[in-house]
Parts: C-alpha cells; sequence; structure tokens
C-alpha cells in the first residue's frame, strides 16, 4: 500500500484589513477611514509575500472579502474572513474576534449577538465558523484579576492569536505562555496559535502570518479547529505602529485630493481639507502618541505577565524565558 502524501503547510495572514473596514473612531471630525488598503492591493500583496491563502478581516464586515469573491469568484485561495468586535455581558469589556469560513448569513445573524461574546460564539461554532480570539490584552485594563478575565473566553475560540504583527513581543509571548497553559491541561481540545500581520497599509500585510496543515482552504480550517495552527513573523514594534497610523494619515490625505476613493461627499472632503489645514501641526503627534501607547502596553503586559505566572507550577518555562536573548 501507497502511504497517504503528508498534508503540506498553508500559510495565510489571518488578520488584516482594507478600505471596508469603517472609519477611524478616533479621528471621527476628519471621517478618515481606518484603512485604505484596496481588497485587490491585499490579495497580490499577499500572495506575492508567499501566502497560499487570503483573507480580509474588517472590522463588523465582510464587504473586502466579498469584493474579492465578485473579482475572483472561482478562486480556491480566498477565505471567508470577518473581525467581530464583541462585548462581554456585564461589563464594558470589548473583544475582537476573527471568524473564518463564515457566510453572508452567519454575518447578518452575528450581528444582534455581539453584545454577548458566548451568546455569539456558540452561535458561530454550532455553524462551524473557525474562531480566533485576536490580541487578547489590547483592550484589557485590569478590570479583574486576569484569570478571572481569560477563563471563560479561551474555550470559546478554536484558537488564540499569539504573533500580532502591531502587538509587543511581550503582549504576543504572554498570549502564547496561555495558549501553552490551556494544551497542558486540555489535551484533547487543543486550542491553536495564530499570526496576523494586523495590517492597515500594504506595506506589512503578510508580515506575520498563520501555518496550519492542508492542501485546500477546507483543510485549513478544519486543522485550525483542530488546534493545529502555529505562527510565524514579526512582532511589533513602536516604529512599525507609527508605520501604519502616519501610512493612514497620508493616505487619508490622498484621499482629501482625490488621489483614491475614501467615500467623502465633497462637502466633507472640503471639511476634511479646512481641519487639515488647521491641524496641520498636530498631525505629527501621532509618533508621540505611539510611544506612549506602547509603553503603556509594555507595562500591563508585565504586570499581567507577573499575576499569570504565579499560578503556574514551579520550574514551568515561559515563551518569553526559550527566547530570551533572541
Amino acid at each position: 500500500m501507497i502511504p497517504a502524501p503528508m498534508s503540506r503547510l498553508l500559510r495565510v495572514d489571518l488578520h488584516v484589513h482594507s478600505n471596508h473596514s469603517g472609519f477611524t473612531q478616533t479621528m471621527r471630525l476628519f471621517r478618515s477611514r481606518d484603512c485604505y488598503s484596496s481588497p485587490e492591493a491585499v490579495y497580490r500583496t499577499a500572495r506575492a509575500r508567499g501566502m497560499d491563502l487570503v483573507t480580509i478581516t474588517d472590522h463588523d464586515s465582510i464587504d473586502g472579502c466579498l469584493d474579492l469573491l465578485d473579482r475572483y469568484p472561482d478562486a480556491p485561495d480566498i477565505l471567508m474572513g470577518e473581525e467581530i468586535e464583541c462585548r462581554v455581558p456585564g461589563s464594558d469589556t470589548r473583544l475582537h474576534v476573527g471568524a473564518f469560513g463564515l457566510s453572508e448569513r452567519h454575518h447578518r445573524d452575528v450581528q444582534a449577538l455581539r453584545g454577548n461574546v458566548f451568546d455569539a460564539a456558540a452561535f458561530l461554532r454550532s455553524e462551524g465558523v473557525a474562531l480566533v480570539l485576536h490580541h487578547p490584552f489590547h483592550f484589557f485594563r485590569g478590570e479583574v484579576d486576569i484569570r478571572q478575565y481569560l477563563e471563560p473566553l479561551v474555550p470559546l475560540v478554536h484558537a488564540v492569536e499569539v504573533r500580532n504583527g502591531t502587538m509587543l513581543r511581550a503582549h504576543n509571548h504572554l498570549a502564547a505562555d496561555i495558549v501553552e497553559a490551556w494544551n497542558g491541561r486540555h489535551p484533547h481540545a487543543r486550542l491553536g496559535q495564530t499570526g496576523g500581520s494586523d495590517a492597515h497599509v500594504v506595506g506589512h500585510v503578510a508580515n506575520s502570518f498563520t501555518e496550519a496543515p492542508g492542501r485546500t482552504r477546507e483543510e485549513f480550517l478544519e486543522s485550525l479547529k483542530r488546534g493545529e495552527s502555529r505562527a510565524a513573523g514579526v512582532h511589533g514594534t513602536p516604529r512599525r505602529l507609527a508605520f501604519e497610523i502616519y501610512g493612514v494619515i497620508f493616505n487619508y490625505w490622498g484621499s482629501l485630493l482625490g488621489w483614491q476613493p475614501g467615500g467623502l461627499t465633497s462637502g466633507e472632503r472640503a471639511r476634511g481639507i479646512v481641519c487639515s489645514l488647521l491641524s496641520l501641526p498636530f498631525q505629527f503627534s501621532p509618533l508621540l502618541v505611539t510611544a506612549a501607547q506602547k509603553w503603556g502596553e509594555r507595562r500591563r503586559v508585565a504586570r499581567w505577565h507577573r499575576h499569570w505566572h504565579l499560578g503556574q507550577p514551579r520550574g514551568a518555562t515561559t515563551s518569553v524565558e526559550r527566547t530570551e536573548g533572541t
């Protein structure tokens, strides 16, 4: 009998945005989009950088993926994805959940459930959709003990993002330690580890990515749901985040000048130009804001890392310790 061929590893950036991600919440007056990358540019860049499959995880939207499928209706390398913002009931805690392999019906029906992450996850999992917890500490501010925060959430998903291209190495390592601890306790209900660039500019697409066994997108999804995925690529740095922010700002100026589509009316463009000129000196402040954000993230993650490992078995190694000095 000839043995079955080994499954290859498929690569995909499981966290990337396009111009269908809506408008930024921090620049409402300016009506700046969260991202100006076209789905076509994301697709071509990801493929050119070695991705076998391509998905787009726009904020609460599947329009980026639908745009690609309209252009390439029979393409076997396009994976339907979305980044869904949910709430933890009884609190103000927000979460971003990556959903993969979903349909237009799933997208439509889950909108009413976003106020309760447990209901949203239960619905999507029952429908066979693969779920990933994105940047698990991005919105967490220590409202409760870290274990009290994580223990009810981790079982909701098939994988946790442990290599986000905009999050600090320490943030990503803590996420990896949590996955490893879970898998050590639950070997029959493994969690996968995923990577994604979280790119809002084309220049960072596929800098971080996920690998999982399979020869087709369907096999990739099944591997993801079995916890067989692993992460690769870069970690975030203040410089990389600043590049993202300034990239969006420059693209916003381009939309005001008509160099690229921005979805603005002529009146909104005129108002944006006036506001941009008046606030021009302050539009270079993101470099300082980025440094402050990453300084705060580093402090918070260090504190949560200590709290998490207080309850781990003595002598257990962590992902930070294993890669110390690299």
